[in-house]
């Protein structure tokens, strides 16, 4: 059964639950304002009332005898009424954009914490684009509800009770004749609310959309421009731009037509009061102070009704909102902790494959059977063609994805049994793809850690060999890296993404493809200090240059999902035709 409009408004009440008091309090102010906000028409009927009847007015009935004594009561009451009523929409308004911005922030975040959980195939199917669009834009959507929306609802209700009262107090004939347009008008809200919901849930999407190519065509921008394709990227965005507003056009073409209807009957419940109404005044059977009081609340008892349109588009703005927004929030968590995780003492343990098999799809078999023993403190390099998996066995290791069949164990644990905070806080890992926070050097080094050691710092970032470039910048590890680290070169943050590595002192490192994007002066001082950095922990170098890990203690070599080589350089080498000795004599230029 699909989910209504509905359906999304009561879950997103569920996040309102810190706030409840405070929403009771908001409503509490609401319904205050709105008694005094109806208050001075029926004060302009008194006074009517005041100027025929004189000393038989309504306020005479209250003990005020004298004229003058009536007309002071009615000015300090109308003092008072509309203090009172500016004061409490003061309350109310303070205290629903509160809520609002609360409940935004809470959702947001929940959001965003949810999709840290998700594991990297989640990832690989969807658009970042949209997904920042569900956090921003989505999110926005429903504080512009929670903001207005609930207390329009409130204030309708209201007035249409107090209102009603009054009517029913004066003339149940007329009350009657000025309530039959409601249930006509409501029918209207409820077709259009359902016929809208639809519409916006297009809106929401289209949404989505420019922003994933809006966040697509920045990042690659250098190739866009590179390639000339300014044009043909504003025809895609002007493609994706029109859908989105006509999608909003078809929306808008229905939320419009809701007021001048609802007005006809609102006109329709005024006529039928003012002409009754004034019969009714003219036979004495209501005095004229009750008629004015008839004739100016009819337009405060229907007219509210018009703003149902405004408050039905918002409202169905905000649940298809939601909808994204849950929709993202329900997704479920492939990679989860058991209950009770086990701790390991000493990650310095064998790393242990044991017949992993694994694959992205159900197509692309990227491991059968594989079999991989890391003793503890050891060395290892992992080569072989693209594709053929050796991110892949980082990434198991990391448990950013969990393999079809088979274990990995640290020791005697499997990881699926240890915490995924404790396994990675114990994994130093250095992607080919660098990730910098838009802060400082210092920021970015020491981004795994509250505490900040100086000595560390620079031990770091010596062993990784930036210390030599960082020094050399005007305010040195205090530098601005820029957003996602554009400031400085592809070499420079991949020797920052080592040092953050490094100062997290993890007793396993993992290097995938590090230094793919240095010169070769710093790849050899980066082996160099390779040696030095995986003392005393275990170290697996994921290479293309091999010369990066001919020093390694083991050298696996992965081809069609398998292991066909497992040794050092110096015998790899010598292997007649051998896959790893090919390769080697390519990139030393001794073959062909």
């Amino acid at each position: 059964m699909q989910e209504t409009s509905y359906d999304h408004f009561k879950s997103l009440l569920k996040y309102t639950n810190p706030w409840r008091l405070r929403m009771i309090l908001a409503s509490f102010y609401s319904v205050l304002n709105k008694i005094f906000d109806l208050a001075p028409e029926i004060l302009i009927g008194i006074t009517v009332d005041l100027i025929v009847e004189r000393k038989d007015s309504f306020v005479a009935s209250l003990g005020f005898e004298s004229i003058t004594s009536q007309i002071i009561f009615l000015g300090i009451s109308t003092f008072f009424i509309w203090s009172l009523e500016s004061l409490f929409q003061y309350l109310y308004s303070i205290n629903w954009r509160n809520i609002s911005q609360n409940v935004e922030h809470y959702i947001r975040l929940d959001a965003y914490d949810h999709v840290q959980k998700l594991d990297l195939s989640w990832y690989e199917n969807e658009n970042i684009g949209n997904i920042t669009a569900i956090l921003n834009d989505d999110v926005n959507q429903l504080e512009r509800f929670l903001d207005s929306g609930i207390n329009s609802i409130i204030q309708i209700i209201i007035s249409t009770i107090v209102v009603g009262a009054v009517f029913f107090y004066i003339s149940p004939l007329i009350a009657c004749i000025a309530i039959m347009p409601i249930p006509i008008i409501l029918i209207i809200a409820f077709f259009f609310q359902k016929n809208l919901n639809p519409r916006y849930q297009a809106v929401r999407n289209a949404a989505g959309n420019i922003s994933t190519t809006v966040f697509n065509n920045l990042l690659g921008i250098q190739t866009i421009k590179s390639f000339i394709q300014e044009k043909t990227e504003k025809e895609r965005l002007k493609k994706i731009s029109q859908d989105y507003q006509n999608k909003n056009k078809h929306a808008i073409k229905l939320s419009s037509a809701f007021v001048p209807i609802v007005r006809m009957g609102v006109l329709s419940g005024f006529l039928g009061t003012m002409i009754l109404g004034a019969f009714m005044a003219l036979n004495g059977e209501i005095g004229v102070g009750s008629f004015s009081v008839l004739v100016f609340l009819t337009q405060r008892f229907l007219w509210p009704f018009t703003r149902l349109g405004e408050i039905v588009d918002q409202f169905e703005r905000a649940m298809a909102s939601t909808y994204r927004i849950l929709n993202l929030i329900n997704t479920p968590i492939k990679i989860k902790n058991i209950s009770k995780p086990e701790k390991i003492d000493d990650y310095m343990s064998p790393i242990i494959f044991d017949n992993i098999g694994f694959s992205y799809d159900d197509e692309q078999i990227i491991f059968n059977n594989l079999n991989l023993n890391v003793n503890p403190g050891e060395l290892i390099g992992i080569v072989g063609s693209t594709g053929a998996g050796k991110t892949t066995i980082a990434k198991l290791l990391l448990r950013f994805y969990d393999p079809k069949f088979g274990s990995i164990k640290i020791g005697n644990t499997d990881i699926k049994n240890i915490s995924t905070s404790d396994l990675r806080k114990n994994i130093g890992f250095v992607s080919q793809e660098i990730f910098l926070i838009d802060g400082t050097i210092k920021e970015n080094i020491l981004y795994s850690h509250m505490g900040y050691d100086e000595k560390a710092l620079i031990d770091a970032a010596t062993k990784s060999q930036a210390h030599e470039f960082i020094s050399k910048l005007p305010n040195g590890y205090d530098t601005l890296v820029g957003e996602r680290g554009q400031k400085l070169s592809v070499g420079q943050k991949q020797r920052l993404a080592i040092a953050r590595a490094i100062y997290k002192n993890p007793p396993i490192l993992i290097f995938d493809e590090a230094t793919s994007a240095v010169d070769n002066h710093t790849e050899r001082l980066i082996q160099e200090a390779i040696s030095e950095i995986s003392k005393g922990r275990t170290t697996i170098v994921i290479a293309h240059r091999l010369s990066t890990i001919r020093h390694a203690d083991r050298i696996i070599v992965i081809d069609n999902s398998k292991i066909i080589e497992d040794d050092k350089h110096d015998n790899l080498i010598e292997i007649d035709n051998g896959f790893y000795a090919n390769l080697w004599k390519i990139q030393t230029g001794e073959g062909s």
